[in-house]
């Protein structure tokens, strides 16, 4: 069984306020130095067999029109567990 990892983030322009709350409440938990956090989110798809280019692409279209919101996010990588 292969697997496929999917990531999933707000798009640049849209307001992240998840995001916001955690760049805020790191430094009061002595985390210094970060200057911005963006929430996203992932989704691991496993597939029977090895991972081929042709599962990357359909998960690819999955990610596109299902696991994202196309108005809002961007999918940011579709690979293969591993990094294949």
């Amino acid at each position: 069984m292969g697997r496929i990892v999917v990531d999933v983030m707000l798009k640049p322009e849209i307001l992240d306020p998840q995001g916001q709350a955690v760049a805020g409440a790191l430094p009061r938990l002595g985390f210094d130095g970060i200057t911005d956090v963006r929430q996203g989110k992932r989704f691991v798809l496993t597939v029977e067999g090895e991972v081929t280019d042709d599962h990357l692409a359909r998960v690819r279209e999955a990610a596109e029109t299902l696991l994202s919101n196309p108005v809002i996010e961007d999918v940011v990588s579709v690979t293969a567990e591993g990094g294949s």
